[in-house]
């Protein structure tokens, strides 16, 4: 998702009074262990949770929303064709019987058997065709649709059948879209299916099949969930009776609800601040997982020092000044000190928990066990020909990426001025004028953040280092391209993790853009709520909860 997503941009401060009063039942306690989340088998009673979120809702309708606020949502309460179990950034079959390629452009899935929405109707292969088809047609500026890009059409041959009919062969990604914000299942007696739907008659309609239905809305107040008996998926049956998600203006006041037991559980956003103040108190549990999100510096392959576009132009004085910076670079300073681990340093492409995922960087570039090394980034610039300091501009965005950019760019600037090595002229654009000067070849060296759109490898290697990718720095590289192109649409899982492993030390070579931290999942619950389940999925799912 294109510079920490569209979802990003989707979500906006709303003005809201979040200080509900939640009168919750009494709830018995339960074995099951922290962390686990294998589905439940509803024996015991998990009792009520209360959840607390600053995220924003903008729509309930799959169609209008590509937000992780909405997101969150439709998770609990929507079905998919396709879904990462617990633990796991793979997917698999969910409210599917069986999904594969039965040609080389036609993707099959057969449904289970007594599929029903919590209204009491049928759930077919008439639905799922609706589904799609309505994202495609609304194609909401706010919505996920240009994930189906390579959706030619969708066939629904019988109530059980749904072919879907690609543009390109053997496609090994779309099996994800079908898990991501593209892929929810919605009731066609419910949805319209030329506009989007709005959240109250959604709610009305009782038109849910995941593993929950909404019982109580008041859109960016608070939302209650009840599990529905009769989902059929692939993640069980919720651990818990009722989830209820309160939803905060401010920071600060999630931070206070949990620490006071308002509520039970913080997730998105708390500061590293709060974070840091929370770790220190014994009445609540930090836990933390691999997130999805991903921080780095792209270089301008014109306008960098010695790009093609400037008078000292040189390939291989080009690359050093890049390979000297991959030296330099401390990620371990910048995750503690900036973002007291809320961010983790990231080593590669590919962030870990995927499939695929390996750490070229660590073993490439400075002291080989992660840090920094001013050493070798003096040799490989000596080596080059190249004077220092190395003069460079480097460009931020102080509104885009949270308050603590500017911190955390003026901790970069001071790595890259070790020992003298780099000049480094510092300068900031807010967003909107950023996005756009950022493909003219405007900033030599600049920042960006990417949200994945599913857990899959791929959708952090072909937006960046394939042909015509959104970066438009000016990066080509033929045997990149191949082998990009090749893990997208080879079928055998252990030929494609390898074609993974080698696209990202080839890039590792090139420092097309350099990787420096990857966001971690974080929540703050209670001492006595189990089943907090942070993976690499990077869905949070309410059903494991209990206390």
């Amino acid at each position: 998702m294109a510079p920490a997503g569209p979802r990003r941009r989707a979500v906006s401060a709303v003005g809201l009074t979040a200080a509900l009063t939640l009168v919750l039942a009494a709830c018995a306690e339960t074995e099951n262990a922290d962390g686990g989340g294998n589905g439940g088998n509803g024996e015991e009673s998990g009792g009520s949770v209360a959840v607390g979120t600053t995220d924003v809702v903008t729509a309930l309708d799959p169609a209008a929303s590509y937000d992780n606020g909405s997101f969150a949502v439709q998770n609990q309460v929507y079905p998919f064709l396709m879904n990462t179990p617990y633990g796991s950034p793979d997917v698999e079959p969910d409210i599917a019987e069986s999904a594969e390629f039965t040609a080389p452009s036609e993707y099959t899935v057969t449904l289970k058997e007594g599929l029903t929405f919590a209204n009491g109707n049928e759930l077919t292969s008439s639905d799922v065709k609706f589904s799609f088809d309505r994202q495609v047609e609304i194609a909401d500026p706010n919505g996920p649709s240009t994930l189906l890009s390579n959706l030619d059409s969708v066939e629904a041959p019988d109530e059980q059948t749904v072919v879907f009919h690609l543009n390109s062969e053997d496609d090994q990604t779309f099996p994800q879209v079908l898990s991501s914000p593209a892929g929810p299942i919605v009731d066609e007696d419910v949805f319209s299916a030329t506009e989007a739907t709005p959240s109250d008659e959604i709610v009305e309609g009782n038109a849910f099949a995941g593993q929950y239905m909404i019982t109580d809305y008041t859109e960016n107040e608070l939302v209650r969930y009840e599990p529905f008996e009769d989902y059929q998926g692939l993640l069980g049956a919720a651990e818990n009776d009722e989830v209820t998600a309160q939803y905060f203006t401010e920071e600060t006041q999630l931070k206070l609800a949990v620490q006071e037991g308002d509520i039970d559980l913080a997730f998105r956003t708390l500061s590293p601040t709060d974070l840091g103040d929370l770790r220190e108190d014994e009445n609540v549990t930090v836990h933390d997982g691999p997130g999805g999100e991903i921080r780095y510096i792209v270089f301008d392959f014109g306008t960098q020092p010695y790009g093609t576009e400037t008078g000292q132009a040189d390939e291989e004085q080009a690359l050093s000044v890049r390979q000297a910076a991959a030296h330099l670079l401390d990620r371990e300073a910048l995750s503690e000190e900036i973002y007291q681990g809320t961010y983790t340093p990231l080593y590669s492409y590919v962030p870990e928990g995927l499939t695929g995922a390996i750490e070229p960087l660590r073993e490439m570039y400075g002291d080989g066990e992660g840090g920094p090394d001013a050493e070798a980034a003096a040799a490989v610039l000596e080596e080059a020909g190249v004077e220092t300091p190395v003069e460079i501009n480097l460009q931020y965005s102080p509104d885009h990426y949270g308050n603590s950019s500017d911190e955390e760019y003026a901790m970069i600037q001071s790595q890259l001025e070790t020992d003298g090595l780099f000049d480094v002229s510092l300068q900031s654009t807010l967003w909107d004028t950023y996005n756009s000067e950022r493909v003219e070849g405007v900033y030599p060296a600049y920042q960006l953040g990417w949200f994945p759109d599913y857990s899959d490898a791929g959708n952090f290697l072909s937006p960046f280092f394939g042909e015509d990718n959104f970066l438009a720095n000016g990066y080509s590289d033929e045997e990149v391209q191949e082998t990009v192109q090749a893990q997208a649409t080879t079928p055998d899982e252990d030929e494609r993790a390898a074609l993974i492993e080698e696209t990202q030390r080839l890039v590792a070579e090139d420092l097309s853009t350099l990787p420096y931290l990857q966001g971690a999942q974080v929540a703050v619950a209670a001492n006595d709520i189990s089943g907090v389940t942070l993976d690499a999925s990077f869905k949070f799912r309410y059903a494991p909860l209990s206390r």
